[in-house]
């Protein structure tokens, strides 16, 4: 297969499913890592794609679709990195903290631990709870329920009847987008539902969400923009943007 038959065929595959994995497209094709390596690099350099570790997303993600978190874990970790350290400005010690799943709040946690001896934490998250685990002074809770495998997540009626017990101090809500008009959006079907509870539940609500999510409505509506603290993204967010929710009353901390 010429070069140029691959290239149509990934960009066919890139727009049916949102994302590609290299592995994927070597055994599918047949060929080398090296030649996936160049054939991605080039459609890149064309404007098609973007690479990211492990595959390829589309140059402007398309947030109305679940990315998998394979894929999530390699793009925009410096922007998640960056929000982390200022949304865990909002913690103190001894509090009772409620993490949904996401790469964002991966990120959380990891500095969480860096900062605080003594939290309570309230997850349906594996990769949080196998980061907090070895805390000493941590009380890790974690949801009971059935496991999502490529999200490493837990949902169902066990999930939910399960975290509507607690309450906690702080929850930090992730998201897939937001807008003034459509609110707090995502994809993750199964995990929407816990995280309304978290959300209703909880004392106060503070919004991850770094820069590429504003502007982007997703699948299920989980609350309206207004009925967060604030929200806390990264410093490559639209200036623009802030003012825009400043004026409906909705505060947004990027620095």
């Amino acid at each position: 297969m010429f070069a140029e038959q691959r290239h149509q065929i990934i960009i066919q595959k890139l727009n049916q499913d949102k994302s590609i994995r290299a592995s994927e497209l070597m055994e599918h094709f047949g060929v080398s890592f090296e030649t996936i390596r160049r054939d991605l690099e080039y459609l890149e350099s064309e404007g098609y794609l973007r690479r990211v570790h492990g595959g390829a997303i589309p140059r402007d993600p398309d947030y109305s679709h679940e990315i998998p978190l394979p894929i999530r874990e390699s793009i925009f970790m410096e922007e998640k990195k960056e929000l982390a350290q200022i949304a865990v400005r909002y913690v103190t010690e001894g509090m009772s903290v409620a993490l949904d799943p996401s790469t964002t709040n991966t990120e959380i946690a990891k500095v969480l631990k860096t900062k605080f001896d003594r939290l309570t934490i309230i997850t349906n998250s594996l990769p949080i709870v196998n980061e907090l685990v070895t805390m000493p002074g941590y009380t890790v809770i974690m949801t009971g329920g059935v496991i999502r495998h490529e999200e490493l997540s837990i949902i169902g009626d066990l999930t939910e009847e399960f975290t509507s017990r607690f309450h906690a101090d702080l929850f930090f809500m992730s998201m897939s987008g937001v807008t003034l008009e459509a609110g707090i959006t995502d994809n993750a079907i199964g995990e929407v539902q816990v995280k309304k509870i978290m959300h209703a539940n909880a004392k106060r609500t503070i919004a991850l969400a770094d820069s590429s999510k504003f502007g982007q409505n997703s699948l299920i509506k989980v609350c309206g923009a207004s009925e967060v603290e604030r929200f806390v993204t990264d410093s490559n967010i639209d200036k623009k943007l802030v003012d825009q929710f400043s004026k409906s009353g909705i505060d947004i901390v990027y620095k």
